[in-house]
Parts: structure tokens; sequence; C-alpha cells
């Protein structure tokens, strides 16, 4: 039976890209491709509608975390097998796809990552900032060592699973903000996932949306706290909801 594949686009603000992400997406990767709109106050719903894409709109702004989490939830309720969430910025090269769909498909990993930092020379020249490469490799390098795998980079715009994944961690319970990327891949170590990259070209540029100094701080704060929450509940000190079972 063949796999049904959703490409998932959790938007904000994206008009002056997402006409471009999607018609780099490979025609034949995919079933459907959803855009959730998070309260967008540029053009970007309009834009939307005149693509070959499926919209859902958030009534008011629910955060980055909380735009993944009608992006899955939606993903699910609509038969999805696999499937790849694209950040509409166009950082992220999406003639990637297929090569991460067939990952999934042989088994190799439940959860696959798109990985900008294949050299230090490559990502600054793709127009990668010096200091949000290098708050990105030590961030990193904290993550790998205190879950025990060894990822490229944990902070990814770009992100492949299997349905398995999303219906077995408790995501509705994670961030509405920005540490949800974390605390979901946390999550996916926790109960025994397997998760992997795929290198990825980067693409910085004035139109791509990027965290702001002070956001990226919290986020780094977040990450490292759900690290605590996780050996907390792990060695019986303090259950979370977090590494709990989902109640679906």
């Amino acid at each position: 039976m063949k796999d049904r594949v959703l490409i998932v686009m959790p938007a904000y603000n994206a008009a002056n890209t997402l006409e471009r992400i999607v018609a780099d997406i490979p025609p034949d990767c995919f079933d459907e491709i959803l855009v959730v709109d998070d309260g967008s106050t540029d053009a970007t719903v309009e834009i939307a509608r005149r693509l070959p894409v499926s919209l859902v709109l958030h009534a008011e702004n629910k955060g980055y975390g909380g735009n993944q989490k009608t992006c899955y939830r939606e993903a699910l309720e609509r038969g999805a097998d696999l499937v790849v969430m694209l950040h509409p910025d166009y950082q992220y090269d999406a003639r990637v796809i297929p090569a991460a769909l067939d990952i999934l498909r042989l088994g190799v990993c439940d959860v696959l990552l798109g990985n900008r930092i294949r050299t230090r020379k490559e990502a600054l020249a793709g127009g990668m900032p010096w200091f949000k490469y290098l708050a990105n490799r030590g961030l990193t390098l904290i993550e790998n060592l205190l879950a025990g795998q060894n990822l490229g980079e944990w902070h990814s715009g770009f992100r492949a699973y299997r349905r398995s994944v999303l219906e077995t961690l408790p995501l509705e319970v994670n961030d509405d903000g920005f540490a949800f990327d974390s605390q979901l891949l946390v999550q996916s170590v926790h109960f025994g996932f397997k998760v992997g990259d795929v290198p990825i070209p980067v693409r910085y540029f004035d139109e791509a949306s990027s965290i702001q100094f002070w956001t990226a701080s919290r986020y780094a704060v977040r990450t490292l706290w759900t690290f605590v929450v996780w050996f907390a509940h792990r060695s019986g000190l303090r259950k979370s909801p977090l590494f709990s079972s989902s109640p679906s």
C-alpha cells in the first residue's frame, strides 16, 4: 500500500516566500500540502488561497509550537503515514524531501531533520550569521551529549516523521513557543524512536524569517530546562506530562 504523505507548513507572515517554497517541492513526492496560518498580518492567506495547498486558519496567533500542534493534528486526521514539516521561509531546500521520505520508508529513522551545518564554510557561505552558527554549534553539542545522540543540529525547520511518532508523543502538552521543537526531539529519544538527519543546503536572506536575540536566548534556556525535566522524570524525582504516554 502506498504511503500517504503530507507536507505541513506552520506559516506566520510568510507572504514573501510561501509561493517560492511551494513551487520548489518536487510534485510527485506528496499527496497534500497543508498550510496552517497563525494569524498573519501580511498577505500570507491571500497567497495561500491561490496556491495548490490546503489551508487552515487560526483566528488568533497561537505561537510557533501551537501552530505545529495544529499541523500534526490535522495531518493525522487526514490519514498521513509520513509527515514533512517545512518552514515556509525558504531557508530549506525542498528538493531533499524525496530523499528524507525514502529514509523513513526504509525504517532507518523515525524522525529525520535537515542538517544545515554539514561544514562551517558551507553554512557561513549560505548566509548563516556567525553568532547563530556559534550558538547552534554550542547548544547542539550540549544536547547531543545529554541525549546520547549525534545529530548535526537540533534546530532545523525541516523535519520528517513517521505517523507512529506523532501518535505516540504527548505533543499537546508541549510549549506553544519555540521550545516545542526541542521538546519534541527529547520526547522522541525518551520514547525510543530513531532520530537522524540528512544534509540540506542553507539559505539566509532578508526575506527569510528569523527569531530575535532575546527570543533565541529564551529558547536556549527553555531547551536546557527540558533536559532537567527529562532527567527528573527518568530518575523518578518528579514525573512530567512531557514524558508520559499520550492519552490518545
